[in-house]
């Protein structure tokens, strides 16, 4: 039986007999890819009692049901466990954090943002990082409370990682 290229859902052949096993697999399977949501972070063993329609993404070293499964979105169904393989760029969004999941380079990274800038209003907020700013110092006229300012400012922008230490 041959599958889709992507996500190997199977796809129903020419005079195959009970079509709708297949056919109602691959809408198990889309079910739980079309809008992704998962319980919680990565976890090494599945619930004692998940809810039917309940996702989650198996950790590196999973146990019990799962075993074998590493990485594998597990949705639970009334059929019980289903697995589903990542792909490269696989979101998810992680409903106890509020956080995305993405599948990159062979593991789930959850709550970085990848992006080029930050764009508002059509203007750029934030963008590629510049050179550090150096902190006040010497100077013909010493202003304490100036100085003082600029130093906390640049002290909070470089704790935030929006320029350099």
């Amino acid at each position: 039986m041959s599958a889709t290229a992507r996500l190997g859902i199977a796809l129903l052949a020419q005079g195959q007999a009970q079509k709708e096993l297949a056919h109602n697999e691959a809408l198990q399977i889309l079910d739980t890819l079309v809008v992704p949501a998962v319980e919680e972070g990565p976890r090494a063993s599945p619930p004692a009692s998940p809810a039917i329609g309940a996702c989650y993404i198996v950790a590196a070293s999973p146990t019990g049901a799962w075993a074998g499964k590493q990485q594998n979105l597990a949705a639970y169904s009334s059929g019980g466990w289903r697995f589903i393989a990542p792909i490269e760029g696989m979101t998810a969004y992680v409903r106890a954090s509020s956080v995305w999941a993405v599948y990159r380079t062979g593991a789930w990274e959850l709550g970085t943002l990848r992006g080029s800038n930050v764009t508002i209003g059509g203007q750029q907020v934030i963008g590629a990082r510049s050179s550090a700013i150096a902190g006040p110092a010497g100077g013909s006229v010493v202003d304490t409370e100036v100085r003082s300012a600029v130093g906390q400012i640049l002290s909070a922008l470089r704790m935030h990682g929006l320029i350099e230490t």
